[in-house]
């Protein structure tokens, strides 16, 4: 299944991304805002991965991998929350496509996703209170803060979208 949207190819991610994740994830700027902020080792990015693909087989979506510019940029979408009501929505960019929109333009097909394709009610973000880029991008995309939880022992945002009786039931 492949995805389109102006700028962004979203694809379900294969097992020869690997090295790109692995990469990605060894990046200290991606990993930042994490409570433990090391990044992650070989091992971490490969059971990551297989996380993303198994979510794929069990539910027939998740996280995309997302290319732009015929490069693979990163990786983002919804996925079933097993600790929250509704979707999560999760993304990581590579550093070098920050501050170019492909984040605000993910988000944005996310939802379009959600609600036409899996009639979604609500879409969840986590983000971290330091990681300001990041709710501004949920926010411009219609999110609103709704509390403080406690993920991974660290205090963080949760932000949701509630779907619009109406949005759910026209189509995307």
């Amino acid at each position: 299944m492949i995805r389109r949207t102006s700028r962004l190819s979203l694809r379900k991610p294969e097992k020869g991304d690997i090295g790109f994740l692995t990469a990605l994830f060894l990046r200290p700027e991606l990993v930042a805002h994490r409570p433990d902020p090391k990044p992650d080792s070989p091992e971490e990015s490969a059971r990551r991965l297989a996380r993303d693909r198994t979510h794929w087989r069990l539910h027939g979506f998740g996280r995309w991998a997302i290319e732009a510019e015929g490069q693979l940029i990163g990786f983002g979408g919804v996925t079933v929350s097993t600790e929250f009501e509704g979707l999560n929505l999760s993304y990581h960019l590579h550093p070098d496509y920050w501050g170019k929109g492909y984040a605000t333009e993910l988000v944005t097909e996310a939802l379009a996703f959600a609600r036409g394709d899996l009639q979604a009610k609500r879409v969840i973000g986590l983000v971290r209170p330091v990681n300001i880029a990041s709710r501004r991008v949920l926010e411009k995309c219609g999110f609103g803060f709704e509390r403080e939880v406690m993920l991974h022992g660290a205090p963080t945002h949760l932000l949701s979208y509630r779907m619009a009786a109406a949005d759910i039931d026209r189509p995307a």
